[in-house]
């Protein structure tokens, strides 16, 4: 998962500093001369690292700070807004034109995901009830016109190709069919270079003079490193190009371009790829993403996540059921199926407030779980999904044998399935029980950074 290890990194430098009563200017010293180092070490560039810490010291070792109640607290609450400033404070989006259609230019190295992710942008345009064309213009990659063909098909968006054609023709072309076809958006897939070469930046500043795109997107590899933000520099200063879409931030990435791009342009993440599939791309919140460094989670992105993934009419039938106390396996299966919905389970923790640090090793173990548990409920009979109790010591077995697991974990299964029915009733039920854990529940206290 992105920022693991430093968000482990920051995690320690402020425990230390939790562990104080008060702070000392050398306690704050300290503490930045961790971050700094844990900046480091994610590949963050070596000049905005120095001016990030410089940033945060001047505003931690204040008065107000250092003889505040809760010292710690609030240098974690600089951090956090330092980081978020760092990656531009607020979601940038798209520039959409008063004119159809918008133009949209993506530009990028070879290798970096940019035609799969014209592909998940249109996809978004799509879900938004825009109908976007993607339009291939990279002629010098083997296969590169098939592969936008897939993914247009695989995303409901038509694509234009003219085969070998030169690249502005095609662009000419494409425009003047998206205008009498109803196109509102024009997304242009463009060549790619193992490397910054001449020829494929006279080929992009010709396309841009000609066509004169209402937004170029650089498409950049997180995993990239310092390389991905030289390259966003060398193409930004020959394109001006108006915001990044940083791939591959659910990789093993340390994550030192997002938190550099932007200080080194001065242009603003839009969008970060999440996954391989056509629907991983989300938009870029600095501030959500700063929260998640920092494992205090982000709520609303893991909001928008479930209604956008989730069923509402089988959700709205799980409330029922749980109101009824009718809950039994079938529904615990579909519950887990729709969690898988939204994605690998690191993500998922990774936004929610107190677990946000959790290990990959210990995600991946979680999934496997999961997995098990799906196995074991498809290995039972609709009879016994309904009525677990039924299940004896010869049904175990062969759950355990269809399923490939043991029968301690069919019983397991059924002794932790026992325990929720149990906590359902209780939290549903109109007695004094009831009453109280209800009252409990909406008394809990707030989770850091909610």
């Amino acid at each position: 998962m992105a920022f693991e290890g430093l968000s482990e990194k920051l995690n320690a430098a402020f425990k230390r500093l939790k562990s104080k009563g008060k702070l000392s200017e050398s306690d704050v010293k300290e503490a930045m001369r961790e971050v700094r180092m844990a900046l480091l070490e994610a590949d963050v560039n070596y000049k905005v690292a120095k001016s990030f810490i410089a940033d945060v010291t001047e505003r931690a070792i204040g008065l107000n700070v250092l003889e505040s109640l809760t010292p710690a607290q609030q240098v974690i609450k600089i951090v956090n807004e330092e980081l978020t400033r760092l990656m531009g404070e607020s979601n940038a989006r798209i520039n959409i034109s008063s004119k159809i259609p918008t133009i949209i230019m993506m530009c990028g190295l070879q290798g970096a995901g940019k035609t799969t992710h014209a592909g998940k942008l249109a996809l978004s345009f799509k879900k938004q009830g825009k109908r976007p064309m993607l339009v291939a213009c990279d002629i010098y990659r083997p296969a590169a016109i098939d592969q936008l063909k897939v993914i247009g098909e695989a995303a409901g968006v038509p694509v234009f190709e003219m085969g070998k054609s030169k690249p502005l023709d095609i662009a000419k072309k494409a425009l003047k069919q998206a205008e009498d076809y109803g196109n509102d958006i024009v997304i242009i897939d463009t060549a790619g270079r193992l490397h910054i070469d001449e020829q494929l930046m006279e080929e992009l500043s010709e396309l841009k003079r000609e066509i004169k795109p209402d937004e170029i997107l650089f498409v950049v590899d997180s995993m990239a490193g310092q390389d991905a933000v030289n390259a966003a520099k060398a193409f930004n200063d020959l394109l001006e190009v108006d915001g990044v879409i940083l791939t591959k931030l659910d990789g093993d990435t340390r994550g030192g371009a997002a938190l550099s791009i932007r200080a080194v342009t001065g242009k603003p993440i839009k969008f970060v790829g999440m996954g391989e599939k056509i629907t991983d791309l989300e938009p870029f919140y600095p501030d959500r993403m700063a929260s998640r460094i920092l494992g205090m989670g982000d709520v609303l992105s893991l909001i928008e996540k479930a209604e956008k993934e989730m069923d509402l009419s089988s959700a709205e039938k799980m409330a029922n059921k749980l109101k009824e106390n009718a809950f039994d396996m079938n529904d615990l299966l579909e519950q887990m199926r729709q969690m898988h919905k939204m994605g690998p389970l690191s993500q998922i923790l990774a936004m929610i407030p107190g677990v946000g640090n959790i290990k990959d090793e210990d995600a991946e173990r979680g999934e496997k779980e999961m997995r098990k548990i799906e196995a074991m409920i498809c290995s039972m009979t609709m009879k016994e999904r309904l009525k677990p109790s039924i299940i004896d010591p010869s049904r175990k077995r062969r759950i355990a044998a269809g399923s490939g697991t043991k029968v301690e974990d069919v019983n397991r299964l059924l002794r932790q399935f026992e325990q929720m029915q149990k906590m359902m009733k209780q939290f549903t039920g109109n007695g004094k029980k009831s009453k109280q854990m209800r009252r409990m529940m909406a008394n809990m206290p707030d989770f850091p950074g909610m």
